[in-house]
């Protein structure tokens, strides 16, 4: 069974066929219907959706089914394919949201989680800063550490200032996550951490408590 191979635009080569399997069937609830409709079935340039259900399966099934090329038996890929398909069209599995939203498409971006490094310096602070920005809008989510930034009103000897201290970085990351959609479609994800030494901890605690009201 030929393998057919989508471009970014999710056109379909001629000499493939663009169908997706017969079977199994797909059954899914009008809820989750809905939700293919909002975030995962591809678009055209216009907003128009030109995939169905069936077709991202098939979609994703095949992208994944490519990682037989890297073995001997590189023939066993349509059967991949089928397996793959057979998997998510039962619900037995699914992968994660940036495999079916970019699988077999130009961004070809199929990670979840991404933990960036966030210094005591504003070149690295803002590095990641723009890091974040891009793994976001590819649909991918985020974490960091700012343990090693210095705590509030510690003294910036570059400078002869004082430090703003990494509740205010967090509250940067944060605006920036609410700037740039994941993939387009939702609020990115971000998982901020802070040692419970830093000086600043109780700081940090208060201010979640404050967000959760």
């Amino acid at each position: 069974m030929p393998i057919p191979v989508y471009n970014g635009g999710m056109s379909v080569k001629k000499t493939t066929p663009s169908r997706p399997p017969n079977s199994p069937r797909l059954r899914l609830s009008d809820h989750a219907k809905t939700v293919l409709r909002g975030r995962y079935l591809a678009k055209n340039n216009a907003g128009r959706i030109i995939e169905t259900p069936a077709q991202l399966f098939w979609r994703v099934a095949t992208d994944i089914a490519q990682a037989e090329r890297l073995y001997p038996q590189a023939s066993r890929l349509p059967q991949a394919a089928q397996r793959w398909y057979d998997c998510m069209a039962r619900l037995d599995f699914l992968p994660n949201s940036p495999t079916l939203m970019n699988a077999g498409r130009r961004l070809q971006q199929l990670s979840a989680c991404f933990v960036l490094p966030v210094e005591d310096s504003l070149l690295s602070i803002y590095d990641s800063l723009k890091h974040q920005a891009l793994i976001h809008q590819s649909g991918g989510g985020t974490g960091f550490s700012f343990s090693r930034v210095r705590p509030h009103n510690d003294l910036v000897a570059s400078s002869s200032g004082v430090a703003s201290g990494p509740i205010s970085f967090m509250r940067l990351f944060n605006l920036s996550t609410d700037v740039i959609k994941q993939g387009g479609t939702r609020r990115g994800a971000n998982m901020g951490i802070l040692r419970i030494d830093h000086p600043d901890i109780l700081t940090s605690s208060r201010s979640n408590r404050r967000r959760r009201r």
